[in-house]
């Protein structure tokens, strides 16, 4: 990284690059290294305009604190996904920055404590089949949050009873909603369902719930694959967090 940022340097000093083309160039070559055990892309928010998630997943408390800690020196808001409860408490008495902890979704947000009040840009719905989906929805809604994107959300709508799905899709249009993430395990029918009744890019994410052959994700996966529904793409299974971004980025570039 020292050889590229001299070279950079003698660019600009030369007069064979601008100082914007080189600060675009500077977005992208930045990391921070933290202990032996992990090297983090600290530019990464201000390039895509995404925030940092640390997949707190398979990692020690004193890990998760560390590398959060170090992100809030670049960046106001950090996620942590797949969180324990003994990890969320360690960020919480560790850090000195608000920490919120929602335990269905296991997503801890942390906002560093001089971090801007959050300014609304675009709305997004988020819609999950069953309440066995709602852990799986939370994550692609904490996602929006934390990109400073309105979400309305209705939980319970899956195709068992397809009346319930009227009321929330209606409030959903009225919002003027950009983008729909649909959770749904089992068949994974619902973001077919809902493709077909909306004017916006839908985003199916399938759920590992369900019975026996296929119930955890993989028949909920392939149908959303399988779609005949134009206008809906599919996540990974149970990716509420590139669900979420994904929809967050849509919105936020239609408004």
């Amino acid at each position: 990284m020292d050889h590229s940022l001299d070279e950079l340097l003698a660019e600009v000093a030369g007069g064979r690059l601008s100082a914007a083309d080189a600060a675009g160039r500077l977005r992208g070559m930045g990391y921070a290294a933290v202990g032996d055990f992990a090297r983090l892309d600290v530019s990464r928010a201000a390039r895509k305009g995404v925030p940092e998630v640390v997949l707190a997943e398979g990692k020690s408390e004193d890990q998760v604190v560390a590398i959060v800690g170090r992100f809030l020196d670049h960046s106001p808001v950090v996620l942590c996904s797949r969180v324990t409860p003994a990890q969320a408490a360690a960020l919480a008495a560790a850090l000195p920055a608000a920490v919120v902890w929602d335990e269905r979704s296991r997503v801890v947000t942390v906002r560093r404590a001089d971090a801007p009040p959050p300014q609304e840009r675009g709305v997004v719905g988020v819609l999950a089949a069953g309440t066995s989906d709602l852990g799986v929805a939370g994550e692609a809604v904490a996602m929006c949050r934390a990109m400073d994107v309105g979400v309305i959300s209705a939980f319970d709508v899956g195709v068992a009873g397809l009346h319930r799905l009227a009321g929330p899709l209606d409030e959903m249009g009225a919002a003027g909603v950009a983008a729909v993430v649909v959770a749904a395990g089992m068949e994974g029918a619902l973001p077919s369902v809902v493709c077909g009744l909306v004017d916006v890019p839908v985003i199916g994410l399938p759920t590992s719930t369900g019975y026996g052959l296929g119930g955890r994700g993989e028949a909920a996966l392939l149908g959303m694959l399988q779609s005949c529904s134009p206008g809906l793409v599919a996540v990974n299974i149970d990716n509420g967090i590139g669900a979420g971004a994904t929809a967050a980025l849509i919105a936020r570039r239609a408004t």
